[in-house]
């Protein structure tokens, strides 16, 4: 079904004097955003506003008890100018597996890909056109309850705003291997885009930069035994030519471009698979010469090669990014499919529509 979503343009425009060849991740934001409350079981005040700030009571429930979720997609412009979505039918769908985890309500999907049909094609000229950079979405809800009371909120709300961005991660990173902090446990919320998965993960973060690491390999919560994810991305290793990543069991997120990778690897006839991984078969792999590349997954970064891993008192460096043939052929992949220049057979690819059209 077609909703009503109330436009309201900004009387000027910012992007004048953006310079897209020297963009921050996530410090700029385009002229609109969509908001929209859920008010008596139901979704209402749909609305496509100017960027700006607005106004919530001091005993917002989200601030005080964590009920929020998010999504982060992209959208890029082919070779001829035209928006582009990717899979973004998929993020509709976490976006409310999210939700119902955190006792929150769905999200319409069919709004939800109109309001972003809606948005993008306005702020379209907001698309940096250069190779490895896109416009950031982020989709997110809150419960906007004025209330002190741990329980499941009765009003939320409903945000989608943009901002171009260049690459995440421009060179490959060098991880630590985390033994004290975990990021996520079976039965929690590991599969869950909430905003307290992403603030457990500062400190350890953060500990790990002054040892002068860029990431930590987070590890399952029982033994310390099996890796599970790399900072906020899916983990993925080349083992004498097999590809691997962790399998999903509650406590890994199920990353869309996770998803994509198996699914590519899958059609080219490359040997991959879903399982446990345990630290110590990545070290025996790395000291009998079969580690051949390790990266990270996501939708910011696409692929985040990975320089050198550190278990407890031993570096493993891995081969420099030219010799490598796994992570590179996937980031090529994904960038064509998003750029309009490798031909979509799987349909992922959806053009952005403009309202009269939709």
């Amino acid at each position: 079904m077609s909703y009503s979503i109330k436009l309201t343009k900004t009387e000027e425009t910012r992007l004048v004097g953006i310079d897209f060849d020297t963009l921050p991740f996530g410090k700029t934001f385009s002229d609109h955003m969509f908001m929209a409350d859920y008010i008596d079981g139901e979704w209402t005040n749909l609305e496509i506003k100017p960027f700006g700030n607005f106004s919530i009571h001091p005993a917002c429930l989200a601030l005080h008890y964590g009920q929020s979720i998010f999504e982060g997609m992209k959208a890029s412009v082919d070779i001829n100018g035209n928006p582009l979505l990717l899979r973004p039918e998929m993020h509709a769908r976490r976006l409310n597996a999210s939700a119902r985890r955190m006792c929150m309500p769905d999200f319409p999907e069919d709004l939800f890909i109109q309001a972003l049909h809606q948005l993008v094609d306005l702020d379209r000229g907001w698309i940096p056109p250069s190779k490895g950079s896109a416009l950031y979405i982020r989709p997110y809800m809150f419960a906007n309850d004025e209330f002190i009371g741990v329980q499941p909120g009765q009003t939320y709300k409903m945000i989608i705003f943009t901002g171009p961005v260049g690459p995440y991660y421009p060179k490959p990173v060098r991880l630590l291997v985390e033994e004290k902090y975990v990021r996520a446990v079976e039965g929690g919320v590991g599969e869950a885009k909430t905003a307290g998965n992403y603030a457990a993960s500062l400190l350890p973060a953060k500990l790990a930069k002054q040892k002068g690491y860029d990431q930590v390999v987070w590890m399952d919560a029982h033994e310390f035994k099996y890796v599970q994810e790399v900072g906020t991305m899916n983990l993925f290793f080349v083992i004498d030519g097999k590809v691997v990543t962790p399998k999903p069991t509650g406590a890994i997120l199920k990353g869309i471009t996770r998803d994509g990778f198996m699914t590519i690897l899958k059609d080219k006839g490359i040997p991959a698979e879903e399982r446990d991984i345990s630290i110590d078969e990545i070290v025996e792999a790395h000291k009998a010469g079969k580690l051949e590349e390790i990266f990270g997954a996501g939708t910011a970064a696409v692929v985040a090669h990975v320089a050198d891993i550190t278990y407890r008192d031993l570096t493993m460096d891995l081969p420099p990014i030219e010799d490598r043939k796994i992570g590179p052929m996937l980031k090529v992949e994904i960038d064509g499919l998003r750029a309009g220049t490798i031909e979509d057979t799987r349909g992922w690819i959806v053009p952005v529509k403009s309202p009269v059209n939709a």
